[in-house]
């Protein structure tokens, strides 16, 4: 996107700036239908959806038809008979707009046999048309979020850029273009709306891959680490998409079934990205985040050791920026006393190595600066 970035505010500049070399390195080597595949998965962890489908029309028989039904319950959709599928999908093709109903009970839109024939129960669903050159090609809709009861205007945001995606997907394979430019349009759309979300008042993700860089450089990491670390680092809350705004913007202690839906954050992130052949490293790093070098962390457990080094900088970094940004509940640090804390964790929460690396190379780019 030539001329994109100096248009925006800084911190967005550069963000994009990151993500364009993140995918100017990635090779054309996923076929159409897997790019399908993955980014519906991306669609449904970023949601904590049960199920999603994917239907188009025929060009020639203009008849709809599935493409693609991830999960049990898409399968046990995928298998009716699509002349039964009316209600919430007739009204999006013949609209040409998104849908999004919360209480399908109460619409007149919705078509009850369907639960009936799949012993399935529709809390909520998003339907949003798939367009390409002024026309409806097809249909993205998503069923149901696991933890809570309704879909969000952030939610049908998340679907509607799937469903550029999709259609950019099939643009480019009849243009013979990259099709990882519909990774990249999704994974920005993405990360644009998790950055929404942050209680820091913005730039965290930039932050946290200065500092985790800084500690890699410290440590002669390869450029092929670095690099890892670097993507990883923008993209390391991507996760936090799943996890509602009334719990990331809590200005009073979380509850502990609040804590379980904060913890998934880093697999969610992780399986966000992991199918994307050039983010596959970076994703591990982004699973580990928040583990402990004592083995105490989360979501796995794993120790320290178990860790690469970037998965542990990127855990230094992380905290490092929390302690000293401004949040609801409490007051940014002062320097020397993050650094402080980070000493005192050593070898307990963090790694010491990561530890010492980031302290000595954040006090020599200081000192550079100058």
């Amino acid at each position: 996107m030539p001329g994109l970035t100096h248009r925006l505010p800084k911190d967005d500049a550069i963000k994009l700036g990151i993500l364009e070399r993140v995918w100017s390195k990635v090779r054309p080597e996923e076929r159409r239908d897997e790019l399908f595949a993955n980014v519906m998965a991306m669609a449904t962890h970023a949601l904590d959806a049960s199920a999603a489908l994917l239907l188009f029309i025929d060009d020639e028989s203009q008849e709809l038809y599935f493409k693609l039904a991830n999960d049990l319950v898409g399968e046990k959709l995928k298998r009716l008979h699509l002349e039964r599928l009316t209600g919430i999908t007739e009204w999006i093709l013949k609209n040409g707009k998104p849908l999004m109903i919360n209480d399908p009970e109460k619409s007149r839109r919705y078509y009850r046999l369907i639960d009936r024939a799949t012993g399935f129960t529709t809390k909520a669903v998003i339907g949003v048309p798939i367009m390409m050159e002024g026309r409806i090609i097809g249909v993205i809709e998503v069923l149901n979020k696991h933890d809570v009861d309704v879909f969000t205007h952030q939610d049908l945001s998340t679907i509607k850029s799937v469903a550029g995606s999709i259609a950019l997907g099939i643009e480019h394979a009849k243009m013979n273009v990259d099709l990882m430019d519909s990774y990249k349009t999704t994974v920005k759309a993405l990360v644009s709306l998790a950055d929404a979300k942050e209680t820091s008042g913005g730039g965290h993700s930039r932050r946290v891959t200065e500092y985790a860089l800084i500690g890699a450089s410290e440590l002669s990491l390869s450029r092929n680490e670095r690099r890892t670390i670097e993507y990883a680092a923008i993209l390391h809350d991507i996760g936090k998409l799943a996890i509602p705004d009334n719990i990331l913007n809590k200005a009073t202690p979380l509850t502990e079934a609040e804590w379980v839906k904060i913890r998934k954050h880093p697999l969610v992130g992780y399986n966000l990205l992991k199918e994307i052949p050039f983010l596959k490293e970076a994703s591990k790093l982004i699973l580990y985040h928040h583990e402990r070098y004592d083995g105490k962390g989360y979501p796995t457990g794993i120790h320290g050791d178990a860790m690469s080094m970037g998965a542990r900088l990127i855990g230094v970094a992380d905290a490092f920026d929390n302690m000293t940004t401004d949040h609801p509940y409490r007051k940014a640090m002062k320097l020397k006393e993050a650094f402080s804390e980070l000493r005192q964790g050593a070898g307990t929460q963090f790694c010491p190595v990561a530890v010492k690396a980031f302290n000595a190379g954040f006090v020599r780019t200081r000192l550079h600066n100058k």
